[in-house]
């Protein structure tokens, strides 16, 4: 089993910046990609970034020029500098990591249990 725990919410005016950590433990070997979700309201979780385990990203396009995503050498650990915020950027913003389909066992889904982003206009 995967654990994640994130880091580095808060409240912050619109322009500041925040950065964000998410720390894997248990089995972390084969993890893939990690990734960040934004969850606005209700249960529905929007892909801010992701980063595959060599190193490529995607960004959605709300974000682009605004936020950058990197991994530690350990692939371990993902992060997410988030800069010139906007209120619109609020949400609970959730951790993400993947193991392939490998065997007789499935793509596999951890997620943290999310930290808060409030940005204030």
């Amino acid at each position: 089993q995967v654990r994640l725990v994130e880091s580095g919410g808060g409240l912050v005016q619109a322009g500041q910046s925040l950065s964000l950590s998410c720390v894997a433990s248990g089995t972390v070997a084969g993890i893939n990609n990690m990734g960040w979700y934004r969850q606005a309201a209700g249960d529905q979780r929007d892909l801010v970034a992701e980063i595959t385990s060599d190193g490529t990203t995607k960004y959605a396009d709300s974000v682009k020029g605004r936020f950058s995503i990197s991994r530690d050498n350990r692939k371990t650990t993902v992060y997410l500098q988030m800069n010139s915020l906007k209120p619109e950027d609020t949400g609970v913003y959730v951790c993400h990591a993947d193991k392939p389909p490998r065997g007789l066992w499935p793509l596999r889904n951890y997620w943290g249990q999310g930290t808060q982003v409030t940005v204030s206009s």
